[in-house]
């Protein structure tokens, strides 16, 4: 039995995923995008850095981190005013 390779393994617990307002010039770029983060933090500074040049900003927790939270783009600016912990 042959096996496939296996996906990498994410080294974040945090994505940021946007749509940029600027459609791509190359119709194979898709027209979102996504990064990973080792903290909340960290994904908070790209998300509020995006806010400018980015529309439709989702974030969230990657599977299996617990406990689980996604960020739609109508609650990114209450997440962005969150204390951090």
């Amino acid at each position: 039995m042959m096996r496939g390779a296996r996906p990498k393994k994410s080294k974040g617990t945090w994505y940021v995923s946007f749509e940029s307002k600027e459609r791509p010039s190359d119709k194979y770029r898709p027209p979102r995008t996504a990064d990973t983060f080792q903290t909340e933090q960290e994904a908070k500074a790209f998300a509020g850095a995006r806010l400018a040049d980015s529309s439709n900003i989702n974030a969230g927790t990657i599977n299996p981190h617990l406990p689980k939270r996604t960020i739609s783009s109508g609650q990114l600016l209450d997440w962005l005013d969150e204390p951090d912990l």
